[in-house]
């Protein structure tokens, strides 16, 4: 084994960067090339289809049998053009990845011979199985029967030889088996909630969308290293491995030049990325090494998930022709940066507003304070919430670990939007307010008009920061599927607008002015979600205390802090707004529990493999190469002599023998642990002992084996070392 290692090592060593075939056109001709969205639309479907398809798209309306059947006629054409044979409905289970089903345009003629055919029946809906998903029980294993169903808001697009139909999952009895459905209708609320308050100001408003930019950070590994470490293989993190001497130490690799071979793929991935249609921008090296950035341009929010899940495919592909594995998981490696995907959202209307941005106006102020406030307020109200939402086995590791945000949710705004706030909350609403006749409205907020986008440093501590016209929920997992955290955010906010827009209505029906009833309101709402609101160092442990003090969410127990999701106010909030149902709710918090004990349970059987069938015969190799060192010392030597001259081997023997008694001992106790609490039918407390009583041994078994690989000789070190993974690229 250890001459894999070093055969690996030096193949790795010698690879080139990978030729990438760069097309002709400029990226703006060949952007979108493999998508049927609008443009293709309209060249292949009839005039009428296209305006049904249009009011489908953008309105919501229903998708008839006739209309479905001639889209999917212009569908098929286009495909075959590119040489497509199969489609699939392209589905998002709650597994953080994505599930294709590939059937062949062919068809009986019903004279013995074949035909291509794909209807409007094909497109719009199919029975994939369900029971084999992972549902909560929601589906029984003799129940079988799922549907996807075509969400014509996301754009059919092809992959290699597939049409690739995006779908929601649905059961039988019509709950949510996946990401989608509950995304699509969280994003139906926010614009129903958003746009009946924007009318207090904007009475022209008849739709708000809201936008996600996703930044998302991954590790680049040599295949052939990758795999050569089986913990990397089949958990997606190296369970054991000492620091190298240098890591991030010296941040030189940040925004440092691509290495050639990850710029190839990095140009590679850009080329395929941007014919799928999705607008890539941005690429960059991280702070850890081997780490990298890819960013796009902001677009709408179900759109940006899809090509988020996309690009992850995507990635995977395109580097495995460049002989690299991608590494999502969030903490592959110890001791350096883990990889996040900030989030970056905001809400904008059909007529151009940004509602988190700044106005020319006090009136167009007004609104933007609105909504920040609201915003904070639905943050305030369900932290723990979202804080659920972007929780893992694997984003647990990290959180809080000087690298990204604690696992306590708080938001940042900046010191002159903070003081902005705290004058409206300090001086009564006539004191702010006044009506100027044609001049309309007059605030006694200086700072308001003359307030600048990012006119503050930004505090990489926070999780929920605002970034002048948006806000960055930093806390969300490289791993994960945006839509969880994107549910949980716009179906909060979207039930917070509601409550404010009746408080404001009932004011107004007593006799108040409604921008002095908004004013009112705003400023209990400022004085409410203050504790929410935290603008220094959040790795501190007085932040700890102090957010305890103010009543936030400080769990950090992973299985544990799913309960959110099924307090009584989560589930009023989910139902009011009509995104997900208790059963649903609690079918998902199954999931993840049943998630989050597989994991570790993984974690646990491979690091106990690999300590008890490589690291220790290894170790017990080498301790008896010392043994028989001092035998031959002795035998030399006089023994005065002979104890000086073997002293330091001496301390070896001994250090390797109780180290490996320890890992000896720990793995026996790690497999009985197991064992127990498999027994836990549960499957909350099972979580909950595999958290407490097997994840703690997964890091004790780990320092004693990261001791014996100092000891060692590096030469019968059967596993790639830090210093390979991280530096050879």
């Amino acid at each position: 084994m250890s001459k894999l290692r070093f055969r690996v090592v030096e193949t790795a060593f010698k690879k080139k960067a990978a030729p990438v075939e760069i097309p002709s056109e400029r990226p703006s001709e060949y952007f979108a090339k493999y998508v049927f969205n609008r443009e293709k639309m309209f060249k292949y479907l009839p005039g009428k289809v296209y305006d049904k398809l249009v009011d489908v798209m953008d309105n919501g309306a229903p998708l008839d049998r006739s209309v479905a059947d001639e889209v999917a006629m212009g569908m098929k054409r286009w495909a075959e053009e590119l040489g497509v044979t199969h489609y699939t409905h392209w589905f998002q289970p709650l597994t953080e990845g994505t599930a294709e089903k590939h059937d062949a345009f062919l068809e009986h003629d019903g004279k013995g011979g074949m035909m291509e055919e794909f209807s409007g029946k094909l497109l719009v809906q199919q029975e994939p199985d369900a029971s084999s998903f992972p549902n909560g029980g929601i589906r029984n294993t003799f129940e079988a029967r799922g549907y996807s169903a075509w969400d014509p808001s996301s754009p059919v697009f092809v992959v290699d030889d597939t049409l690739c139909i995006p779908t929601v999952f649905i059961a039988y009895t019509g709950e949510s088996l996946d990401y989608k459905a509950p995304l699509l209708r969280a994003l139906r609320a926010v614009d129903k909630a958003a746009t009946e308050v924007c009318r207090y100001f904007n009475p022209d408003v008849r739709k708000v969308v809201a936008y996600l930019g996703w930044e998302q950070e991954y590790f680049l590994v040599d295949e052939g290293l990758y795999a050569a470490r089986p913990d990397l293989l089949l958990t997606g993190r190296t369970l054991l491995g000492h620091e190298a001497g240098k890591n991030q130490q010296l941040e030189d690799h940040y925004f440092g030049a691509i290495p050639e071979r990850v710029a190839a793929f990095m140009k590679d991935l850009e080329i395929r990325a941007l014919e799928l249609g999705i607008p890539v921008k941005t690429r960059h090296n991280e702070v850890a090494p081997n780490q990298f950035e890819l960013a796009p341009i902001y677009e709408e929010c179900n759109l940006a998930v899809d090509h988020n899940m996309l690009l992850m495919s995507l990635m995977r592909r395109v580097a495995r022709h460049h002989g690299f594995r991608v590494l999502l998981h969030e903490k592959p490696f110890k001791g350096v940066n883990g990889s996040g995907k900030h989030n970056n959202w905001s809400l904008g209307t059909d007529t151009g507003i940004l509602l988190h941005s700044p106005g020319k106006t006090a009136k167009d102020n007004l609104r933007f304070i609105t909504f920040v406030v609201n915003t904070l307020m639905a943050v305030y109200k369900h932290n723990g919430l979202l804080k659920a939402s972007i929780m893992s086995a694997t984003n647990a590791h990290r959180l809080g670990a000087n690298e990204a945000p604690p696992a306590i949710i708080s938001s940042f705004l900046g010191k002159q939007f903070s003081e902005v706030l705290d004058h409206l909350e300090e001086n009564g609403t006539d004191d702010i307010l006044t009506l100027g006749g044609k001049q309309g409205l007059k605030l006694d907020i200086p700072q308001i008009p003359e307030l600048l986008i990012d006119n503050t440093d930004r505090n990489r501590t926070s999780p929920f920061a605002f970034t002048g016209n948006r806000f960055e929920f930093r806390a969300v997992g490289s791993e994960a599927n945006c839509a969880c955290a994107m549910i949980a955010l716009n179906a909060a906010v979207a039930h917070q607008l509601s409550l404010f827009k009746t408080e404001v209505d009932a004011l107004v029906v007593t006799g108040e002015e409604p921008l002095k009833a908004i004013l009112t309101v705003l400023r209990r709402y400022i004085k409410e979600c203050k504790p929410i609101r935290f603008d220094g160092n959040g790795y501190s442990d007085e932040w700890k205390e102090e957010a305890a003090r103010r009543g936030l969410d400080c769990e950090t127990s992973c299985p544990v802090i799913f309960d959110n999701y099924l307090k009584p106010e989560t589930i009023a909030m989910f139902e009011s707004t009509g995104v997900m149902t208790r059963k649903e709710l609690k079918a998902r918090n199954e999931v993840k529990w049943e998630t989050y004990t597989k994991k570790i349970q993984i974690e646990a059987r491979v690091l106990g493999d690999l300590a008890m069938n490589h690291i220790l015969p290894v170790a017990t190799e080498y301790q008896s190469r010392l043994i028989d060192n001092v035998y031959k010392m002795k035998g030399l030597f006089a023994e005065d002599k002979s104890a000086r001259l073997s002293g330091e081997n001496l301390k070896l023997i001994e250090e390797i023998g109780e180290h490996a008694i320890f890992i000896t001992e720990h793995v026996d106790a790690m497999v009985e642990a197991r064992k127990a609490a498999n027994k836990i039918g549960n499957e909350r407390e099972k979580a909950v002992a595999y958290h407490d009583r097997i994840a703690p041994m997964l890091e004790e078994i780990r320092y004693h084996i990261d001791k014996l690989e100092l000891i060692v000789d590096n030469q019968m070190w059967t596993l790639p070392k830090y210093r390979e993974l991280l530096f050879i690229r």
